[in-house]
Formats: C-alpha cells, structure tokens, sequence
C-alpha cells in the first residue's frame, strides 16, 4: 500500500545511493506499478495542478496533473527527474541545444506505469494528448521552485529564463477548461 510518508522517506534514503537517480526511479516505478492503489493515497485527479509532496533543497516531489490537451514548452531543470504516469498519457519531445535555437532530438510517450530517467540537462516539452487529465508523480533531485533554469518559446525556440508564475497560470487556463 502506498504510503506518502515512507515515499518521502524513502526516496531522502535513495539521495544517499552513489546513483541517486536510478535509486528513485526504482521507487518511482514501485509507485505507479499499482495506480489505483497509488490514487486512493493521493487522491484522484480532478484538476490540472502542481501539488507539491515535498520539498527541500535536494529532493522536490510533485504529484503533477495535466489539464485536457494541456501543453507546456521546451524547458530544462538543471537536475535529475523522475516521471512516473499513474493516470493518462504523457507525450514528451526531447531537444538539443544548436547555437541559440533548439533542434528536436526524439520523441517518448508515457502511459500509465512507465516511467521516465531525465538527466539533469534534458530539454523536453510534455503535451496531454488526451480528453482527460494525465497524473504522475515527478520527482527531483534539488528544489525545483529555486533552481533558476530556462524555457524556450515554442515557435521561435528563443531561450528565456524559466518563469513559475506562467507555468502555474497555464495549469489555472487549463482548470478553466476543465469547468466548462
């Protein structure tokens, strides 16, 4: 039975491995490999948000929730990330740096119980491709609210600093949708 608890603690446990990210992403996996079980603990998702399980200056976990066809632009986090999809899908597009643009680098979908390793230089942008909100716990290896990092415009792919506010403006446009 999932417990947010022993999760947080467990994964404070994993940051001690000398591959802390591959340590999280076993617990991750373990996680969303019984999603109703994971939905009963966490609840089940009813609007698009950023709903923070944790945080501190090395471990932020997140129980993120895509709105319908909700999309969110290239960006980075200049640390290690675990994806793990326990309702939806999630379709992310990997990117590489070339001069100042980005070009695109690959493509992975997440459905439910996959599970996703991002090394902390990874560029993606993440779509919900579907009529329904897509749920996962994400998990990082620093404070994702503090650490500065970057965003591109998704039509000019113009590199800008990474801006909080309108992520969370986006998931409130999405809540909007939702209520109509």
């Amino acid at each position: 039975m999932f417990q947010t608890d022993r999760f947080i603690e467990d994964c404070r446990v994993a940051l001690r491995e000398a591959d802390a990210s591959v340590a999280v992403r076993e617990l991750v996996a373990r996680a969303v490999s019984d999603p109703l079980d994971l939905m009963r603990a966490v609840g089940e998702p009813q609007r698009a948000g950023v709903n923070v399980v944790h945080r501190a200056d090395d471990l932020t976990i997140l129980n993120l929730c895509w709105g319908p066809h909700m999309s969110f632009q290239p960006h980075n986090h200049y640390m290690w990330a675990v994806i793990g999809i326990y309702a939806g899908r999630e379709e992310n597009t990997f990117y590489q740096r070339d001069g100042n643009s980005l070009k695109r680098h690959g493509t992975k979908d997440l459905n439910v119980k996959d599970v996703a390793l991002l090394g902390k230089n990874v560029i993606h942008a993440v779509v919900n491709p579907l009529n329904q909100i897509t749920a996962a716990l994400h998990v990082y290896g620093g404070d994702f609210f503090a650490t500065p990092r970057s965003e591109w415009d998704p039509a000019s792919y113009e590199e800008r600093p990474y801006n909080v506010e309108n992520t969370m403006r986006a998931f409130e446009a999405s809540n909007a949708q939702l209520r109509r």
